[in-house]
């Protein structure tokens, strides 16, 4: 009985860390969208990667040098940072070209992948609600975005390649962070991000002004404090619980746009972003509910 409580308190720990990073994620991608208008994307990443590297080494301690070298997943770090940056590199390229609309659909299909990887490459046990909530919450996305027009063919394939990327990358987070500590993989990603961007520098830099120097110190500590929450999320929930909240990120997306732009969401917005909210309610109430012996047997699956 005690071992079912806390693997469900676990579980709703990993669904509220989760919730906040994305949070932030969104809001990450308001100060990129502002960013991306004078500078490059590899120039506003490299920013970004220092400030995250140097908050995970004071979170660390001092321990975080040791930790890499005592790592035994050295390899799988470095694969995971390379699909987030090829991720990231598509995902901002695509931005360029397409409609908002349009490339969040298409970006929103990592979640779906994710819990087909949970349940094939992680052998998680991903009943009918998990199912559910994750396809509710993607049929959320297409009402509330209200995608239209036709797409470009090589933006389209950037978004779709960054989605699945995404996927993966999340999937490793999940293997790794069983032995893996979350400052290790902030350090080895965010470096291999300053160290891939900064050999682009010299033919994409641009001296950024004051505010946009400022713009950058404050995309940091907002990627960082978000990944921070996020592996630590993945760290106590399994990732086919995790991936549908990711939905909620949409919802936070519309409103620091009427925050900050002042836009008003549309009706099929609204009725989108309420599915989205209603579908990870649901997930969240049945985490919650889950019967004792059905939380046991989850808790030793994962």
């Amino acid at each position: 009985m005690a071992e079912a409580a806390a693997s469900r308190s676990d579980t709703m720990t990993g669904i509220g860390l989760s919730a906040a990073g994305y949070a932030l994620f969104a809001l990450q991608d308001v100060i990129i969208k502002l960013l991306v208008v004078d500078y490059a994307v590899a120039e506003i990443l490299f920013a970004r990667s220092i400030v995250v590297v140097l908050l995970a080494l004071a979170f660390a301690r001092g321990k975080g040098a040791r930790q890499l070298v005592e790592s035994r997943n050295k390899r799988a770090l470095l694969v995971r940072a390379v699909l987030i940056l090829l991720a990231w590199l598509s995902f901002y390229s695509a931005a360029r070209e397409m409609e908002l609309g349009q490339l969040t659909t298409l970006y929103f299909a990592a979640p779906v992948i994710v819990v087909v990887m949970a349940a094939m490459v992680l052998k998680e046990t991903v009943g009918p609600l998990r199912w559910a909530v994750v396809l509710a919450g993607f049929i959320g996305v297409l009402i509330a975005v209200d995608p239209s027009g036709a797409m470009k063919l090589v933006p389209t394939i950037s978004a779709l390649f960054a989605a699945c990327c995404w996927a993966l990358s999340v999937i490793l987070v999940r293997l790794i962070s069983r032995t893996e500590t979350t400052t290790n993989q902030m350090i080895v990603s965010n470096g291999f991000f300053a160290l891939a961007c900064g050999l682009m520098l010299p033919f994409l830099w641009r001296t950024p002004d004051g505010v946009g120097l400022a713009l950058m110190l404050v995309l940091g500590v907002i990627g960082g404090v978000g990944q921070l929450l996020l592996y630590e999320g993945f760290r106590f929930a399994p990732a086919s619980v995790v991936a549908p909240v990711e939905y909620t990120g949409l919802v936070w997306a519309f409103s620091y746009g009427y925050l900050i732009w002042s836009e008003v969401p549309a009706t099929h917005v609204v009725l989108g972003a309420a599915i989205i909210v209603i579908s990870s309610l649901c997930l969240i109430w049945h985490e919650r509910r889950a019967a004792p012996p059905r939380a046991v047997e989850d808790a030793r699956s994962d």
